[in-house]
């Protein structure tokens, strides 16, 4: 498999654990009736989903968190960074903040996986405020990674309460640095306490109106020097960081019954277009489809 990791992995063996960890038959692993998302309550700003997909379930899109991740079954095949990748049942899937990627079954079985989306920050917490680990290799055949995971995808409708929470990022923090390579930056320069009260601020007053003039006086940062450390820190801009933060209140908007004009009007966005071009770019998919899947699971 191209550019894909071998290290260490035993597919029966895994494939096993798999089988095994996730309370699955293989029978029901490889049946996908029907495309469908199921979404965990985000806690410390983790999400946690599952995905049931046949076809080509996202077009290119960029989040602004790790995507770390699980196929369960069927083969995942993704273009990212400019080449064809595909996983297999137990492979680790690493994708960067704010790197472009699609994504869908690459059989006509259809394709199951479980993924967890990350807050930077938390990695670089976790490390002791080090650079953030770039793992060149987007999919990973390791055990230890794939139990990392396992423990805390496996019930995704279980709470993971903060001592778990606390040792997941720990652990994935620890195994993305061992497959890092050389291509991190420091953060030795930062503003990291200034920089966190930048993000807390756009989280406060996502849906609100934000210029740059707010975040620089809390930085004490001119706009350019704030632009540059945010990305540094964060993986990403502070205006996408924003509207990534207004994105997450749409979905929660449509969770609970709101129409998509309300929805967009609510959390800050100009109009229901406005905010539909935003979310396509963020999630691969138009926000009346993520919500036709997220509901299917109900019917």
């Amino acid at each position: 498999m191209n550019g894909n990791s071998t290290r260490g992995f035993q597919k029966q063996d895994l494939t096993g654990s798999l089988e095994n960890e996730l309370g699955q038959d293989l029978e029901r692993l490889c049946n996908i009736d029907r495309d469908e998302i199921r979404t965990a309550q985000p806690e410390a700003g983790i999400e946690r989903i599952e995905a049931k997909f046949h076809g080509n379930g996202f077009s290119f899109h960029r989040h602004d968190t790790y995507a770390i991740g699980l196929t369960v079954s069927g083969i995942q095949r993704f273009k990212y960074r400019g080449e064809e990748r595909a996983s297999e049942p137990g492979q680790v899937i690493v994708i960067h903040p704010d790197e472009l990627h699609d994504g869908g079954a690459g059989t006509d079985t259809g394709l199951r996986y479980r993924m967890l989306y990350i807050p930077p920050e938390h990695i670089a917490e976790a490390l002791g405020g080090s650079a953030l680990p770039h793992v060149p290799t987007p999919v990973l055949s390791d055990p230890a990674f794939q139990r990392s995971l396992v423990e805390a995808l496996d019930d995704i409708d279980q709470e993971m309460g903060d001592l778990k929470v606390s040792s997941l990022l720990s652990d994935l923090s620890a195994c993305l640095k061992r497959f890092s390579d050389d291509k991190s930056v420091s953060k030795r320069s930062l503003d990291w306490p200034a920089l966190k009260k930048c993000a807390e601020f756009l989280k406060e007053n996502a849906s609100d109106p934000v210029v740059s003039g707010n975040l620089e006086e809390i930085a004490n940062l001119d706009r350019f020097a704030l632009a540059r450390q945010f990305r540094k820190a964060f993986g990403t801009s502070p205006h996408r960081y924003l509207v990534m933060r207004r994105l997450e209140q749409v979905k929660q908007e449509l969770a609970g019954g709101e129409s998509l004009a309300s929805a967009a009007v609510t959390t800050g966005f100009a109009d229901q277009s406005h905010m539909s071009r935003h979310f396509k770019r963020a999630y691969g998919m138009s926000p009346g489809k993520w919500r036709h899947l997220n509901a299917a699971r109900q019917t």
